[in-house]
């Protein structure tokens, strides 16, 4: 019976132990929702990617990828305090990216994706102008 109450001590010491140091750590649940910008209708199977950032704002190695469900939602548990960079991609919208201070235990990020927009360029349509050159050049008498 001694034996068994000295190891039901040590065990319970033990787990105190893991339990104070797990404490220590901080930790976060992030909650998504990835709507559309222009309806605010949820986006399903958008891609959440989750980069830890470093205090000199550098990317660091390793992530995490999640997936939205059909009402645009998708959570994480267990995130760590600090700088985190969140990526969200999905087809036929604008990439969507910024940086998030984690500072409590329950963190909503809802993010607003756009549509595409049209690109410009300082240095005209060359491509085409240069098949138009060869055109005109074909077509002039000779």
């Amino acid at each position: 019976m001694k034996k068994i109450t000295q190891l039901f001590i040590i065990l319970s010491v033990a787990i105190l132990a893991v339990a104070g140091s797990a404490a220590g750590e901080q930790s976060s649940i992030l909650n998504f929702l990835v709507v559309r910008e222009t309806n605010g209708k949820p986006v399903r199977n958008a891609s959440v990617i989750l980069h830890p950032v470093n205090k000199h704002g550098k990317q660091e190695r390793g992530g995490l990828q999640l997936k939205t469900d059909a009402e645009g939602k998708t959570s994480f548990d267990g995130a760590p305090y600090g700088k985190l960079r969140i990526q969200v991609l999905v087809p036929g919208f604008q990439t969507f990216g910024d940086d998030y201070d984690i500072t409590g235990p329950v963190t909503n990020i809802t993010v607003k994706l756009k549509r595409p927009q049209e690109q410009y360029t300082i240095y005209g349509d060359q491509q085409n102008s240069k098949k138009d050159e060869k055109k005109d050049d074909a077509q002039k008498p000779q």
